[in-house]
């Protein structure tokens, strides 16, 4: 009984090591996702304030901030695209994390569950000796 109770246990260890993998894996992406989501604001940003200069004087001005506002909606679509696929990867990891949760609590389960079926066998061989053996093994002699 006592190698079911040290498998579980090894079972138990596993579980919460893949718990916390999958908490670290859902934290990092997470972090991707708002990293992402900080230099999309950040480009709508440059994006609105490039005509907030002032007046323009020469039509190369005009033509340069035209062209740097091009790359800087290209860029903002592209995000928003890295932004869809950080968050679908959160989903995922979300879902990992609750399964490995779900394993980690179910494998706490079934060690207690040997190890309270161990405690009441060996309480069931100690009520089955007689009485002076009883008391000789629970050292009262």
């Amino acid at each position: 009984m006592k190698g079911v109770i040290a498998k579980r246990e090894r079972v138990a260890r596993a579980r919460r090591v893949q718990h916390l993998l999958a908490t670290v894996e859902t934290a990092r992406a997470q972090n991707e996702a708002q990293v992402l989501e900080d230099n999309a604001r950040r480009v709508s940003s440059v994006r609105a304030e490039l005509y907030a200069t002032g007046k323009f004087t020469m039509g190369a001005q005009l033509a340069a901030h035209r062209e740097l506002a091009g790359r800087l909606e290209q860029a903002g679509r592209q995000l928003d695209g890295a932004i869809y696929d950080a968050h679908k990867r959160v989903e995922q990891r979300e879902t990992e994390l609750r399964l490995a949760n779900r394993d980690k609590e179910i494998a706490e389960r079934l060690k207690d569950k040997a190890a309270r079926s161990h405690a009441e066998q060996m309480e069931a061989r100690l009520q089955s000796l007689p009485r002076y053996r009883r008391t000789a093994s629970l050292g009262d002699v």
